[in-house]
């Protein structure tokens, strides 16, 4: 619900390129403001294209950098001699990094996101290790396939790794062989130390993975998100606030995410949308673009025609003030307070603006704001911010006057173009979600210091006399816990399933995670 009072991560290319997409997303067309112009929406869903999502074209690659830590030991008669391990020549290990170079190329083909995976680095000696260290990469992907430094249960390599300031990722063969040592020490003599309790902190039993590619894949996934989100540049015009009383930012998010939050003060906005309406140059070009938006899965328009080209006076003016910030995402505290400036609501500019691959949120709550930034920066699509309401029956209901379309980060959803609920006013999307789409949903706390996660799957897309984009969705999991856990007030929700990623992403960086659905 919008105050009633007065009251993706900067990616590459910046917002210069973001209007510039901006413009050619919502295209020059011709085409007549009323419904009976729109093309009907189709009854199925639409499938997603392959490859990148849009937010994922304007993101830059994870750089991921493999390192096989091997050791050859020498032969001692009538002693032992050499450890666990299936690399007992050079000739061995040559074959190992031409196979490892060849499974990562093979998994690169299935990610969804920019990938750069550089050659494999083999590493049996200081010399080796600084060469590896020296990389100009994002995280290490490290292969334990023999001792980690001269000596037995010695570490010194994988040590110096994992110390980089850089994450790290552990992969061991089982079955995929040749057998990897640590698959046997790693647990009691890396992490633990030889003590019972776990003592390494760079790298937990979450970052260590035994043959499959697919389990490596999320949790690149889940590092890439929480890179992108980390040091973020985000625009507040009105300033930061919060979901909680009173309306304060919350110290996790420049704590935690360290988030840079660039505030814009609502006049200069307005001063901004005063120039711009009368501009005849941007009204023109707003109402070319608001003619083609019409006619892409528009299935009724109840606003009025000047709100409706307002909305798009304003997301240019929005995306105007990213592009000048170098910021991918954009926030704005006082809703109802830009009406008689902007001539409409925020609710469809923000719509829109998530429907290009960049960030726009509501009311500037940043108890919040980090969950859509980081499952938007984890999924590749934009997100939902909305109210939830009282989980009953294993269901509840979500809802808000803003929501994107692009869901699923490739297809615009149906829409009507309302107004918004609470002062009948301006210009609202009502998304019609997609009934059995299986989603995420993420509730933080007031303080950021927690957050509880579910899935679902949407039922229905009703008209209650709420917010305008509204669902209906069950509970997958327990859901008394969740009516016993929830705090905070707005949710985050994303197409698709990504509880694990989420999880992973949040013990790196101390937040207490609860999963509802797991």
């Amino acid at each position: 619900m919008c105050n009633k009072s007065s009251h993706p991560d900067s990616h590459d290319g910046g917002a210069g390129a973001a209007r510039r997409d901006f413009l050619k997303v919502i295209a020059l067309s011709a085409a007549g403001l009323g419904i009976t112009a729109s093309r009907p929406a189709s009854a199925k869903a639409p499938d997603a294209s392959p490859g990148p999502t849009r937010l994922f074209e304007l993101a830059k690659p994870l750089k991921v950098k493999p390192v096989l830590v091997y050791h050859m030991y020498e032969r001692r008669e009538e002693a032992t001699w050499r450890e666990w391990g299936g690399l007992k020549s050079e000739q061995d290990v040559d074959r190992e990094a031409t196979k490892i170079a060849a499974e990562l190329s093979e998994m690169s083909g299935k990610a969804d996101f920019k990938l750069d995976v550089m050659p494999p680095d083999k590493v049996n000696s200081d010399e080796s290790l600084k060469k590896a260290l020296a990389a100009d990469c994002d995280l290490y992907l490290v292969y334990g396939a023999g001792a980690g430094g001269p000596g037995l249960y010695s570490f010194t390599w994988i040590e110096a790794l994992a110390d980089s300031g850089k994450p790290n990722v552990m992969f061991l063969r089982h079955k995929s062989g040749p057998i990897s040592l640590l698959y046997e020490t790693v647990h009691p003599y890396f992490l633990r130390k030889g003590k019972d309790g776990f003592v390494q902190k760079n790298l937990t039993i979450d970052d260590v993975v035994v043959d499959d590619y697919g389990q490596v894949l999320w949790r690149l996934r889940a590092w890439r998100g929480l890179l992108a989100t980390k040091g973020a540049k985000i625009v507040a015009v009105g300033g930061p606030g919060s979901g909680g009383l009173p309306h304060e930012c919350p110290a996790s998010a420049k704590g935690t995410w360290n988030l840079d939050i660039i505030t814009v003060a609502d006049e200069k906005l307005k001063e901004r949308i005063s120039r711009a309406h009368a501009d005849q140059a941007a009204v023109d070009l707003a109402r070319r673009q608001m003619r083609e938006y019409l006619q892409d899965g528009v299935v009724a328009v109840e606003a009025k025609e000047e709100s409706i080209l307002s909305a798009f006076i304003l997301a240019n003016a929005l995306m105007d003030v990213m592009r000048e910030n170098g910021a991918g995402a954009v926030t704005v505290k006082n809703c109802m307070g830009f009406g008689p400036i902007a001539k409409t609501t925020p609710c469809l500019a923000l719509s829109m603006i998530n429907d290009t691959g960049r960030m726009a949120f509501c009311e500037s709550d940043f108890s919040v704001i980090p969950a859509g930034m980081l499952l938007s920066n984890i999924s590749g699509k934009p997100v939902f911010l909305s109210d939830p309401t009282f989980p009953h029956d294993g269901v509840t209901t979500c809802a808000h006057c803003s929501s994107t379309r692009r869901l699923d980060g490739v297809n615009l959803e149906p829409v009507k173009i309302l107004t918004h609920c609470e002062s009948d006013y301006g210009a609202a999307p009502k998304v019609l979600f997609r009934k059995g789409q299986r989603i995420t949903n993420l509730a933080p706390s007031f303080a950021g210091d927690k957050w509880v996660g579910f899935t679902g799957t949407i039922t229905d897309h009703p008209s209650y006399d709420i917010c305008r984009s509204q669902f209906d969705c069950t509970i997958e999991g327990d859901w008394k816990k969740l009516l016993r856990e929830m705090p905070g007030f707005h949710w985050i929700t994303g197409y698709g399933q990504y509880l694990d990623e989420i999880g992973y992403a949040l013990g790196k960086v101390g937040v207490q995670w609860v999963n509802v659905s797991g």
